[in-house]
């Protein structure tokens, strides 16, 4: 039961039905019972509806649902919820990860151009480690194994090697864009971009 009230399973929603956030259920059922969400009970496409509360504590639980056992009984844990006073929708810079800088890139060496599959990839320090380089988005490219492995500690000049384009930070986005649907989760398919 703890660790189906402590993983992030909750989509949260602006008041315009954009999605923000995840949250555990520990926290949406909070935030419901202080009124500063309400739930949705999704039934497919066609039926949604905003749950306070109160009704939501005497739904019945569905095969499908998980649930947390109270006092009182079952409580059906929400899978996505409606911040009812926030209309904003933040942004952010992706996470400094491989994968993150591989998507700036376009899977594309930064000295060659060629276009790599996943594993004829490599992150490359363009300001070696071993040099003070830094994890940081001006500091990172995406390069093939092959050109990683020959540039080693030097610099790309040092190496005969040219970056096509100066490394930068992406654009901040939209948070919507950046949650992800990894356990692959109906409900939240109806409000995330695919």
């Amino acid at each position: 039961m703890n660790n189906v009230l402590t993983k992030a399973t909750v989509l949260v929603l602006n008041r315009n039905w954009q999605a923000i956030h995840v949250r555990t259920p520990q926290e949406a059922f909070c935030q419901m019972a202080t009124n500063v969400v309400t739930a949705l009970e999704i039934e497919g496409e066609d039926h949604i509806r905003p749950v306070n509360w109160d009704e939501w504590l005497t739904l019945p639980v569905r095969p499908q649902d998980n649930a947390v056992q109270t006092a009182r009984g079952p409580i059906r844990v929400p899978t996505v919820i409606v911040a009812v006073n926030f209309a904003k929708v933040p942004r952010k810079r992706p996470k400094l990860c491989a994968r993150a800088i591989r998507e700036r890139d376009g899977n594309r060496c930064q000295y060659t151009g060629k276009v790599l599959r996943h594993d004829e990839g490599s992150l490359d320090h363009v300001l070696p480690r071993s040099r003070g380089g830094q994890d940081t988005w001006e500091n990172l490219v995406w390069s093939s194994k092959d050109v990683n492995a020959r540039k080693g500690n030097r610099l790309p000049h040092e190496a005969g090697l040219k970056l096509l384009a100066a490394p930068r930070a992406p654009k901040e986005l939209p948070v919507t864009a950046l949650i992800r649907n990894v356990d692959g989760r109906k409900d939240w398919e109806l409000f995330l971009s695919k």
